[in-house]
């Protein structure tokens, strides 16, 4: 299932997504939560609270499949305001002033980024964070896995590797984790042998690249 962008996305989805109304609890034939319902569910329920909901929720789910060791994919996924840009500073929201631009695929775009780690196998989300778009996904990478060890320990499941794409090359994130699948930009080859790089047109090379087309070739 992808991101809900925003309330507005939401209650239309409520509309006509089966999987989300099952989740939502709405019965066949009953009108889905308006804009403004789920408006006020948040503003009462509150920030601290809905993330223990969301994570016990979560935790929840990895027991009934008996989850024991999990590969975490992290990623980003930009979110636009609904803003223009300040005409005396264009980096920045105008009615939204915690709005940023930032990159989104090849453009820039003024909005958030939504970090999330994710289960590879089944696509549950298993920690968040929202930040300004401006803000590299380095920066919120170890929070986010913290985060997610956290509800992997509290459902008697461990990390079994941390697979991302190279925006979140960083020492840090490689000692983080036994077993790290992200490979190397080019400017951060240099010193280091036998590893996984991306070019700039995000073409992998290096020995373990080669080894993989060595086995599909075999077969």
């Amino acid at each position: 299932m992808k991101a809900v962008r925003s309330l507005r996305e939401m209650t239309r989805l409520l509309d006509t997504d089966q999987r989300l109304r099952k989740l939502c609890l709405i019965r066949a034939g009953e009108v889905a939560y308006p804009r403004s319902v789920l408006s006020r569910f948040t503003r009462k329920v509150g920030e601290d609270n809905l993330n223990k909901i969301i994570d016990e929720k979560v935790i929840s789910l990895l027991k009934s499949r008996q989850a024991k060791e999990l590969d975490v994919v992290l990623n980003a996924s930009f979110i636009k305001a609904w803003s223009t840009r300040d005409p005396t500073n264009n980096q920045t929201g105008y009615s939204d002033v915690e709005a940023r631009v930032g990159r989104t695929g090849r453009t820039f775009g003024l909005g958030y980024k939504l970090h999330l780690s994710i289960d590879s196998e089944t696509m549950l989300p298993l920690s968040s964070l929202f930040a300004s778009a401006n803000q590299n996904e380095k920066k919120h990478s170890l929070t986010i896995l913290d985060k997610a060890k956290q509800v992997l320990k509290n459902s008697g499941a461990k990390l079994r590797s941390v697979i991302a794409d190279s925006q979140y090359s960083d020492n840090k994130i490689r000692m983080a984790a036994d077993s790290i699948v992200i490979p190397y930009p080019a400017n951060q080859r240099k010193g280091v042998e036998d590893v996984l790089c991306v070019d700039k047109k995000f073409r992998t090379y290096g020995l373990k690249t080669r080894r993989m087309n060595i086995t599909r070739d075999r077969r």
